[in-house]
């Protein structure tokens, strides 16, 4: 069985800060892995491919979780179907007052990459609840997390 990683990272930023404090969470950001890049939704930039060096220079802590899938391809593939896409500023606005004002259309990146699993056929949450997924509750999943410091820390041992 192949496997998906995923990326999570926090700053040294007021607004990573916030996003920990908000959902209860060591994390601000994830991504998925995809190579030597990372497939994700950012603030201010929408859905964008990064080089995974320049994710984690920007990053104060970084960890990597490692989650079976039969298909890992068609997860990438449909993370990647959503390049370019808009940050979806009025769903993150609605985790914190408990509000579903999610739009189809645009992401941010904990929805996007639990969505891409969905699409995948193979999810991570029930679909009624994917508007509300945050760093936390993927991190919290029961798959093998490891703490890196660089992308040479991904290489098998």
């Amino acid at each position: 069985m192949s496997t998906v990683q995923l990326l999570f990272t926090r700053r040294r930023h007021p607004g990573s800060a916030l996003i920990r404090l908000t959902a209860w969470s060591a994390w601000s950001h994830v991504d998925l892995i995809d190579g030597q890049s990372v497939l994700g939704a950012v603030a201010f930039h929408g859905v964008e491919r990064e080089l995974l060096a320049t994710r984690l220079a920007n990053a104060s802590r970084a960890a990597v979780m490692t989650i079976p899938c039969a298909d890992a391809q068609a997860v990438i593939a449909a993370a990647e179907s959503q390049i370019g896409k808009p940050y979806d500023w009025l769903g993150v606005l609605g985790i914190g007052l408990h509000r579903d004002w999610q739009e189809p259309d645009r992401w941010f990146c904990s929805e996007m990459a639990a969505w891409a699993f969905q699409q995948a056929g193979r999810p991570l949450f029930r679909p009624d609840a994917l508007y509300r997924i945050t760093p936390q509750h993927l991190w919290i999943l029961p798959y093998e997390a490891r703490f890196i410091e660089t992308p040479d820390a991904l290489q098998p041992a």
